[in-house]
């Protein structure tokens, strides 16, 4: 998505202009007013006696918030302007609008002002695959205000748009007949409300969302970040880039009608602005020493909308965890079977993950009773449903030929899974990091089994599953030759023997052998993989390699925190200094907000990394990639009551400190200390270098 585009949003509502403030959306452009799931606005232009306007500046207040500084006239020279607009606007539940008009002139001015106006109530599907509407439009004009609206059968959804300054409304927009002293302002609000009947939630019951006024958005955005560990360190960038990831998060939650005050983030701007399974569940256990609450209420919502039959269109089993939940008009008349949708082989293993890691940062054992049922019956789907083939495996293979995902683990595009050479495998296909989230899933739910639900013989039972799957494992996928782990085994129980980042997943989980993860640390941080910025999804001189392909080649912030923190966990902490570095300087090019990707060229090849035209931003699990970096570099890890610190900083950071960071253990400080190279400090952004840290302090 372009970063010419201006982007406000609240949750799951957002509103994407160009940078003049203006909508003028085509059917495959996510430019507009969306909210769950569905553009309210496709255009909205404003014009002054007939003529667009030019823009000086766009002011960024805050997430839900921006105003525009705008000028009429043509081309670039603005000297005589006498007169400039103030546009400011903000989303909160709808979509409000501020218009002051200064007259700079020792005349009188009389304007003609005009919004147009319009929607074509697309669902985000429809945008994004370039489908034709099936439904009615209507618009009218009642009680001075604009009414637009769309009706497919019961489907029903509408744009209501009023001004408090007199207008004349006609179906096509708003136009104000202003005159304006010398030296004087005119002012109106325009206030746009997206309606919809209230939001469905499971077993019938219907509530409401509710609106928020600014004053409480702001005070909420204050609350969250002063909530949050204060970042103390000599690198001006890092500071940016944790407070960007801050508000960011803040800007992506969202509440359900089941969950009232309690918020879980959106995956990410413009396609994923819903709830997702495996996003959700990642960015919470990047958050987690940061906020646990994000952990918290993700949990109890995907426990609430946990498989509970076999449905083949939603590719649902029981005790399997959503993929993905939707509202839009395509959901609703099942051409999308997103209501949910179950479709991903990974969500219901990390979900019993998230628990436990969750229990370990709070000790809330009364949020792990009240789950306990759902977690069992997550890791009974590992063994009932999962596997596909007979052999041990989790695999996935899709019964929704039409419109479900051909591949359900988080690489989920077409071409993502793939031989050295190219070929695509057959399903189903058994993708390797699908068997370490099992495996943690099972040493993981053991715990939670013998020490809060205090059952020996479950706890036992998977403590002995989880070894054997690590034996087989460890046989099984490992490429003998050249030392690492194959992307998946197919139908026939062949390795798919291309390199790929998810090895880097495989020493996150623990599934990986000691003896054999120095050669995996080697390939994760060789040429092949390692650009400078980050690891590649899909190694250099495999098949389908491409520096900019969605899954095969590009670079991805959240993979390379769960790399590094993989790293971490077998020792290796020069080389997650080395990611953390790569990725954190990467962000410094983005004004702090990591995309969802970016290319994966070499570093010396491009000194700068290069954008990845279509990413998300902001994305959630790109969001908290630079908070499980800190959490890596600072070597944070619970055990018991205690919070361990074990830093290793990349050269180049002298001083890092974390403050006030929250668990059970109350709030407790970190601090670290590194390495710089006086003589270049003014110039030195981050790099390798040799641990170097100290001790954390109880508050």
């Amino acid at each position: 998505m372009s970063d010419d585009l201006i982007k406000i949003l609240d949750g799951n509502t957002f509103v994407v202009s160009d940078s003049r403030g203006d909508i003028q959306a085509s059917p495959t452009d996510p430019t507009g007013l969306f909210s769950f799931d569905t553009r309210f606005l496709s255009r909205w232009v404003l014009t002054v006696d007939g003529q667009r306007l030019n823009t000086l500046s766009v002011g960024d207040l805050q997430y839900f918030e921006t105003r525009f500084f705008l000028v009429p006239g043509r081309g670039t020279v603005y000297v005589d302007a006498k007169l400039s607009v103030i546009r400011r606007r903000a989303v909160r539940d709808g979509f409000h609008e501020w218009l002051k008009i200064l007259n700079h002139d020792d005349k009188p001015v009389e304007l003609s002002v005009r919004i147009e106006a319009g929607s074509d109530f697309a669902d985000l599907f429809e945008v994004k695959d370039a489908l034709k509407k099936k439904g009615r439009y209507s618009g009218r004009v009642e009680d001075d205000r604009l009414l637009l609206a769309y009706q497919r059968q019961a489907y029903r959804r509408s744009t209501v748009i009023s001004a408090t300054a007199g207008a004349r409304v006609d179906e096509e927009g708003l136009t104000f007949d202003v005159r304006i002293q010398p030296h004087g302002e005119w002012t109106t609000e325009i206030d746009v409300a997206a309606s919809l009947p209230r939001v469905q939630r499971r077993g019938g019951r219907r509530s409401p969302t509710g609106k928020r006024r600014k004053e409480d958005m702001e005070s909420n955005l204050r609350r969250w970040i002063g909530d949050a560990p204060r970042l103390e360190c000599d690198w001006e960038q890092l500071r940016v880039t944790y407070r960007r990831s801050l508000v960011d998060l803040a800007a992506l939650r969202f509440s359900l009608p089941i969950t009232p005050g309690k918020s879980l983030p959106a995956a990410g701007l413009p396609w994923f602005m819903t709830m997702f399974g495996r996003d959700s569940i990642f960015t919470s256990l990047q958050a987690l020493p940061f906020n646990a609450e994000l952990a918290a209420t993700t949990l109890r919502v995907l426990g609430l909308w946990q498989g509970t039959r076999v449905d083949d269109f939603r590719d649902e089993d029981p005790g399997r965890i959503l993929h993905e939940l939707r509202y839009g008009e395509m959901t609703a008349f099942e051409e999308r079977p997103h209501s949910p949708y179950y479709g991903c082989a990974d969500a219901t293993a990390l979900f019993v993950v998230l628990l436990d890691e969750y229990e370990r940062w709070t000790g809330d054992r009364k949020l792990v009773h009240e789950l306990e049922q759902e977690a069992r019956a997550a890791l009974n789907w590992i063994d009932e449903f999962a596997d596909l083939m007979g052999n041990g495996y989790v695999s996935y293979q899709r019964r929704n030929e039409k419109t479900g995902l051909e591949n359900q683990c988080w690489k989920d595009s077409w071409d993502s899974i793939s031989y050295r050479d190219g070929r695509l495998p057959g399903f189903p296909r058994a993708t390797c990091e699908l068997q370490g989230y099992a495996y943690d899933a099972k040493v993981r739910g053991a715990r939670l089994a013998r020490e809060v639900w205090r059952d020996p013989a479950f706890a036992e039972a998977l403590e002995k599953q989880a070894a054997d799957l690590k034996r087989r494992f460890n046989h099984d996928f490992w490429v003998e030759s050249d030392q690492y782990f194959a992307l998946a085994l197919d139908a026939d129980g062949n390795q798919v023997d291309a390199l790929s980042s998810n090895n880097g997943h495989l020493l996150w989980s623990g599934i990986v052998e000691t003896s054999k993860a120095k050669a995996v640390a080697r390939r994760l941080m060789g040429p092949r993989l390692f650009s400078g910025w980050g690891v590649r999804t899909l190694a250099e001189g495999e098949g389908r390699h491409n520096p900019i392909g969605y899954h095969v080649g590009t670079i991805w912030p959240f993979d390379n925190s769960f790399i590094a923190w993989g790293l971490r966990r077998y020792g290796f902490k020069q080389e997650a200094a080395q990611i953390a570095a790569g990725i954190l300087n990467a962000a410094a090019f983005f004004d702090g907000r990591l995309p969802e990707a970016f290319g994966g060229y070499e570093r010396e090849a491009t000194t700068y990394p290069v954008e990845y035209p279509t990413a998300c931003s902001p994305q959630a699990w790109s969001t908290g990639a630079p908070l499980l970096l800190l959490r890596t570099m600072l070597g944070l890890e619970p055990l018991g009551d205690h919070l361990l610190v074990d830093p290793a900083l990349p050269s180049g950071i002298g001083v890092l400190a974390l403050l006030e960071i929250p668990g059970r253990w109350g709030r407790v400080d970190a601090f670290a200390r590194g390495e710089i190279d006086l003589i270049r400090r003014s110039e030195v952004r981050p790099q390798l270098g040799p641990p170097k840290g100290g001790p954390a302090r109880r508050r």
